[in-house]
């Protein structure tokens, strides 16, 4: 009877072992990579809280605000998602520490977001050696679109080049005679959205373009270069600056008394950022292009998704101004990952996630009608759509039709 049973034992534990290497549900169905848990998923973020180009922190700000609300509906899955966010304080080598920090002590499953051109440039190469996911990059230079060298990247802004190009269309079409100074950062964002102005002016650039001055982000001010550009006789400005600066340029325009017909770039164009703090009457006529809606814009009142994300704002997001252009950006942004996560299902690789992110076509509550988000794996570009917007001495007023990047 001893060894029966010891035989029976025997024939038993193969059997557990068996069925344990070759078929239990859970092992075939979850698969996870640094960062995921049965009950959690870890992400990271850089963003900057401070220095000179602390008015982007809002769409970290909104992003975590986000997934608190999503937190407390039961996650994703039944995942919470922990967003750790950092401050790189807009300078790329604190951005290339708190990125390694994240990848290698954190252990994040993926980056959202991390904001600015300069600091993504930086760390782009090291998430890709590392095959980390680098979602929804917060700058449109086109160096973010390159699936087959950067096969991790994927961009969010349409990018630099299509919106200068936009404009230049426009352009041609309204002053064809038109003499352009140009104000941009000394950095892959002025100069992106510069080469996409002149690229669209064709032939005509060199010519229509009478004047070009730079800035540096540790600049105190610009207003020696907006005395040098109206001294150029310009009767178009283009102003290629981020929310700070692009306020001054505003202000400082219509202070010296300098009126030319004034285009100020999407990042640019925030209402709490740059908008407000330049004065309202001084932007009144101003010309940009945007791809979301604006909370101001009455014609979205009625409208499902801008009531949930109004709800939302009163309840979460109370450290952001509603008419912050980052506050309706980093709802769209948190809105896409949490349905690219839903997607992924229970196989939350990074393998899987990058599959699910080369593969989007969706709509967002809070992108224009007729815009889209929608990737490949050829095309890493997440938004490619945008209308112009002129602002009317209150809020940014929708004309022209819905136009591709390219």
């Amino acid at each position: 009877m001893i060894q029966i049973h010891r035989l029976t034992s025997l024939v038993v534990a193969a059997l557990v072992l068996a069925l344990a290497g070759a078929s239990p549900a859970a092992a075939q169905t979850q698969k996870y990579d640094p960062g995921v848990s049965d009950t959690e998923i870890k992400i990271g973020n850089t963003a900057p809280y401070s220095g000179p180009a602390s008015a982007y922190a809002a769409a970290a700000i909104s992003e975590l605000a986000y997934f608190k609300m999503l937190d407390e509906q039961g996650g994703v899955n039944g995942r919470k998602i922990t967003m750790i966010s950092l401050d790189d304080g807009y300078s790329p080598p604190k951005t290339v520490e708190q990125m390694r920090r994240l990848v290698e002590s954190d252990g994040v499953l993926l980056m959202l977001n991390p904001i600015g051109t300069p600091g993504n440039s930086a760390v782009y190469r090291y998430l890709n050696q590392k095959k980390v996911p680098h979602l929804f990059v917060g700058s449109g230079a086109s160096k973010f679109n390159d699936p087959e060298h950067f096969p991790w990247t994927m961009s969010w802004t349409p990018h630099y080049v299509s919106e200068g190009k936009i404009y230049a269309r426009y352009l041609l079409t309204l002053k064809p005679d038109a003499r352009i100074a140009i104000l941009s950062q000394d950095d892959d964002l002025g100069r992106d959205y510069v080469l996409g102005l002149k690229e669209g002016l064709g032939d005509r650039a060199a010519k229509m373009i009478v004047q070009e001055a730079t800035y540096e982000v540790t600049d105190p001010t610009v207003d020696s270069q907006i005395v040098s550009l109206q001294a150029s006789g310009a009767d178009v400005f283009f102003n290629v600056a981020t929310p700070k600066f692009s306020a001054q340029a505003i202000r400082h325009a219509y202070d010296i008394d300098w009126h030319p017909l004034q285009f100020v770039v999407s990042i640019g164009s925030s209402i709490a950022g740059a908008i407000r703090p330049a004065g309202f009457e001084r932007a009144k006529g101003l010309i940009s292009a945007a791809y979301q809606k604006d909370p101001h814009d009455p014609q979205w009142q009625d409208d499902p998704g801008f009531k949930a994300w109004n709800a939302w704002m009163d309840k979460y997001n109370l450290q952001v101004d509603k008419s912050d252009y980052y506050a309706v950006y980093g709802y769209n942004i948190a809105t896409a990952l949490t349905e690219l996560l839903r997607r992924c299902g229970d196989s939350l690789t990074r393998e899987n996630v990058m599959r699910e992110a080369s593969h989007l076509d969706m709509e967002l509550p809070m992108l224009l009608p007729g815009i889209r988000l929608k990737t490949s794996p050829t095309d890493l570009r997440g938004l490619k759509q945008m209308r112009l917007v002129r602002f009317d001495g209150e809020r940014w007023v929708l004309f022209g039709d819905v136009i591709e990047g390219y």
